[in-house]
């Protein structure tokens, strides 16, 4: 195989997995992979940073071991195209349009040489069942500390009740993009069309539309040998066809300096939309993750709706505890308390075991009893959460962190300035958010939003 061949191959695998055609930087990494250079000479080549490179790589490594069955890695890279090629598989594959990704386990097409021919009927019904995926924006986030829990009610909420609007939401750090990853990963093949869409770019409702609209469109034409086929509306094609659509970074659809979920100035059609998702009859899922929700998306307690919000606290104790070990932390009886401080939030647990790690484990020792640290990184994250509060907010969490938990709303209104009615939206905002949680009728604040609310207090412009 010469690079020509490898590269074309490399490129129909790649659109069979994503629906889009290698990048540059992509094509570039095969390149250089398959000329025996390392990470760091490709990124020089580039003008890039070696850790983008080595990202983009791994996504590449992901892909081809997904669609050729194998574990394909920087390393075996060339060795496993040639062994694709030995076994005849190029050839097939060259001929074909370049996309066979089918759902369920057997990928191998019938009539390729040197395979066994696969019996009529089971050839028949996976052509029945073609299943388009576009997972080009699916972060690959290392490390999976169990949510048994979670991860069976989002599936049970996905598979047997056909919930057709989810909302996932959490604190920055508490892991649910990585939940989300993982669920896409296990229940993918249960659907025709999946696609995995970032929000960072803060697309307008036309453009989002648009988007998935092209992608279902373009999937469509692969199974189809008409040529004057008509696009579906997003709707008609929801309910033709069993979808998942995957909306990471919801919260960037959002205004700063608000009470959470009011949408930005001309993004309020994205209203309409999901009140159509949520009321008319359909066969798809909607899978929205952000640090906020949609006001329109309220918790149901109901057992079988279409539309449910699961709101992620912190780890359990066990999958806490192995952060710590996987982080080079020595166990010790300290350890619970540093779960209970830092409230089993996996990223910010995996901050404070960095700086731990780095200062000498023995820093716990001098630490006083209640001492919170907050790394640097980890005010970073907090200041990009803080920074979207309403005034209102920034306010009611100023003084919950003055208090001595817990808080009733007696005591807050005895304390606050605030008239009663902003004093009770900014509560439920806050709650939304997850900065703050409610219990028997008092309002708790952790220790680590309590630390970050004091020191915001003190430097006002670091809101």
């Amino acid at each position: 195989m010469n690079l020509k061949e490898m590269l074309k191959f490399a490129d129909n695998l790649v659109f069979a997995s994503t629906g889009k055609h290698l990048n540059d930087l992509q094509e570039t990494i095969l390149r250089g992979t398959w000329e025996d250079k390392d990470y760091k000479e490709i990124a020089k080549a580039v003008n890039r940073s070696e850790d983008r490179v080595r990202e983009v790589g791994m996504e590449l490594w992901q892909i081809l071991s997904q669609e050729l069955g194998e574990k394909v890695s920087k390393s075996n890279f060339r060795s496993a195209m040639e062994r694709v090629q030995n076994s005849n598989i190029l050839n097939f594959a060259q001929n074909v349009s370049g996309s066979f990704n089918i759902c369920g386990e057997s990928r191998q097409p019938p009539d390729i040489p040197n395979g066994h021919p696969h019996n009529k009927e089971t050839a028949n019904s996976t052509q029945a069942k073609s299943c388009h995926q576009d997972l080009s924006e699916m972060p690959e986030l290392g490390a999976f500390y169990a949510r048994t829990s979670e991860f069976e009610t989002l599936k049970t909420w996905i598979l047997e009740q056909r919930c057709r609007l989810i909302a996932l939401t959490g604190i920055s750090g508490i892991g649910k993009t990585l939940l989300a990853v993982q669920l896409v990963q296990q229940i993918k093949d249960e659907f025709e069309y999946v696609i995995w869409c970032s929000l960072d770019a803060s697309p307008n409702p036309t453009e989002f539309q648009d988007n998935l609209n092209q992608f279902f469109f373009q999937s469509e034409k692969l199974d189809s040998s008409a040529t004057n086929q008509k696009p579906l509306s997003l709707i008609k094609h929801l309910q033709k066809h069993r979808c998942l659509v995957v909306a990471d970074n919801l919260h960037n659809l959002f205004s700063s300096g608000e009470l959470a979920g009011k949408y930005k100035s001309g993004y309020e059609e994205y209203r309409t939309l999901f009140k159509q998702i949520e009321k008319l009859s359909h066969q798809s899922c909607f899978l929205l993750v952000g640090w906020e929700q949609p006001r329109e998306i309220t918790p149901v307690k109901t057992t079988n709706s279409a539309i449910q919000t699961l709101q992620l606290t912190g780890l359990d104790a066990a999958a806490a505890r192995e952060i710590l070990r996987d982080y080079g932390l020595e166990e010790s009886e300290y350890w619970e308390t540093l779960i209970q401080r830092y409230q089993g939030n996996p990223l910010w647990l995996k901050s404070v075991a960095t700086l731990m790690q780095e200062l000498g484990e023995g820093v716990n020792e001098l630490l006083p009893d209640d001492m919170i640290l907050l790394p640097e990184d980890l005010k970073d994250v907090l200041h990009q959460q803080f920074s979207r509060l309403s005034e209102s907010e920034k306010q009611v969490l100023s003084l919950l962190a003055q208090e001595s938990p817990p808080i009733n709303l007696a005591k807050l209104l005895e304390n606050s300035l605030i008239l009663l009615a902003d004093l009770l939206n900014s509560l439920h905002s806050l709650s939304r958010r997850s900065l703050i949680e409610k219990q028997d009728g008092f309002y708790l604040i952790s220790p680590v939003v309590r630390q970050y609310a004091t020191i915001a207090n003190n430097y006002p412009k670091s809101l």
